[in-house]
Order: C-alpha cells, then sequence, then structure tokens
C-alpha cells in the first residue's frame, strides 16, 4: 500500500523549494521549513557568514547540535527515571517480602 505523496511548496530564505511528503506530514514539514528558515535568518543577519551554503551548513549544524543536546538530556531522564523506578521497585517488593514473614 503505497501513501499518496503530496506537493508541498517551502519557503527558505526568499528561495522556494517544492518537496513531495506523505500527505499527513504535511504540517510537520511546514513547521520544519518553518525552523530551519528561522535558523538561517538569524545566521544571514548575524553578517558573519555570507553565501547561501555556507549559512545553510551551519543552519543543519546547530540544529544537529541542539536535537543531539536534546537527546542527551532525554537519554539523561530516562536513566533517572529508569533509577527510580527500580528503587520504588525494589522497596516495594522488601515490603511485600516483609509483609509475607510477618504473615507466616
Amino acid at each position: 500500500m503505497s501513501e499518496e505523496l503530496a506537493r508541498v511548496t517551502v519557503r527558505i530564505l526568499d528561495k522556494e523549494y517544492q518537496v513531495a511528503c506523505p500527505d499527513d506530514e504535511r504540517e510537520a514539514l511546514l513547521e520544519s521549513a518553518e525552523l530551519l528558515n528561522r535558523k538561517m535568518r538569524e545566521i544571514r543577519e548575524s553578517g558573519k557568514v555570507v553565501g547561501l551554503d555556507r549559512i545553510a551548513v551551519l543552519a543543519a549544524l546547530n540544529l544537529s547540535h541542539e536535537i543531539l543536546q536534546n537527546q542527551a538530556l532525554a537519554d539523561e531522564a530516562d536513566r533517572d527515571l529508569l533509577g527510580r523506578l527500580r528503587t520504588l521497585n525494589d522497596q516495594l517488593a522488601g515490603t511485600a517480602a516483609g509483609g509475607m514473614s510477618l504473615a507466616n
């Protein structure tokens, strides 16, 4: 079963690009394009980088860096949550075992 692809026009730094994507991913594509556009504008307006290619590469690097940082934070939060769950589980197991020994 193949998904229907929609042609979506996105505008990045005053240039239009047509992109094919599944219809149910259209909104996510538009949000992604807007984020990229904002990042590229910020870099261009800083005046430190010239050339569309360089601006695009720096924007991609900045976004990749943010993704990796967020992923690391999420992994740390997962490890912390797992540790807390293990502690609670151990406490519950200890309480259950202690309760059974009192009844015997």
